[in-house]
């Protein structure tokens, strides 16, 4: 089996090329996880998808097939990826936001691979402070999950393959569509879904593959480095899917005032110091419930009133569990 008509498909000139059907792209993911591609097949296929511009097929295709290889995940209300490059942000305040979220009795799974970001955005690192515990693999993300209403997954302890697959850009050098599958895996089937992504163009592309997959609930914003996370002196976008339906939501502005995610670094232990009130920051305080306020949007609360409700959870959070 060969992923060579994909290829002849996709890169056979001007006028001739053309992308590839959601069936073609479910089949060929399919082989390539089940490592009977040629590993230079599989890079030659992920550049020619980058050079031409995924597509939601493409998109839904891959995904489908990634979802057939994965274990048995526990029950969660809200899939939260978080897939990010982390260079133009400052801390994960994110974060504390899903945290805020899973305080309303909601199930967030949190899933990535960021353990090669810089020390300032490294989510990994900032999880403790932030007082989530990570997970070893699913059984133990079910155990936190019934505890705590909130954990992180490592995409190695579910998805090795796709692992291997983002590992390619250290090969490629570029960044391929898997960064796209992987924050429309949604690999617990949640309901609900939040996605960041940093170039404007995706928030479309991955409203689309939501339609596709049949995805009941999403909220898409351009944040921080990519990640979902919207800044709070800007009016944010949201791209969204309400009962499968596409629709946007515009949410105004929070804070008068100019000013980059990651201007005023603070260190990664101002997470705990801000969640138990020994940091006073307002944006970084706004960071926190706008982004809790776009969560709760995905989970079916009205645009309207969703601030309103994040910054009453936010005043009536529970402080065990922070360290600090």
């Amino acid at each position: 089996m060969t992923l060579a008509p994909y290829i002849h498909a996709m890169g056979r000139g001007p006028g001739r090329a053309r992308n590839l059907t959601g069936p073609e792209a479910e089949d060929a993911m399919r082989l390539i996880l089940s490592e009977q591609a040629d590993p230079h097949a599989t890079g030659a296929l992920l550049m020619l998808m980058r050079y031409r511009g995924e597509t939601p097929e493409e998109i839904a295709g891959f995904t489908r097939a990634v979802r057939t290889t994965l274990p048995v995940m526990p029950q969660v209300d809200l899939d939260w990826p978080s897939y990010a490059a982390g260079r133009s942000r400052g801390l994960p305040w994110f974060l504390l936001s899903a945290r805020l979220v899973a305080q309303t009795g909601v199930r967030v799974l949190l899933h990535g691979w960021n353990a090669w970001q810089s020390d300032g955005a490294d989510v990994r690192s900032a999880l403790l402070l932030a007082g989530i515990t990570p997970a070893s693999g699913p059984g133990d993300a079910a155990r936190l999950l019934d505890r705590d209403g909130i954990t992180y997954l490592p995409v190695e302890s579910f998805a090795p393959r796709v692992l291997a697959l983002l590992r390619l850009r250290e090969v490629l050098g570029l960044r391929s569509c898997i960064n796209t599958v992987c924050r429309v895996m949604n690999p617990a089937q949640a309901d609900a879904a939040v996605q960041g992504v940093f170039h404007p163009p995706y928030r479309d592309l991955q409203q689309a593959a939501g339609t596709l997959l049949g995805q009941p609930n999403l909220c898409i914003l351009k944040g921080g480095g990519g990640e979902f996370e919207r800044h709070p002196t800007k009016d944010v976008t949201l791209f969204r899917l309400q009962h499968n339906q596409p629709l946007t939501s515009v949410l105004p502005e929070l804070l008068p005032e100019t000013r980059r995610l990651a201007d005023h670094a603070h260190p990664p232990r101002a997470l705990a110091a801000l969640w138990s009130g020994a940091l006073q920051d307002h944006f970084a305080q706004s960071v926190v419930t706008g982004t809790a306020a776009a969560a709760l949007i995905a989970l079916g609360h009205p645009p309207a009133t969703a601030q309103a409700e994040a910054d009453k959870l936010w005043s009536a959070r529970i402080y065990e569990g922070a360290l600090p």
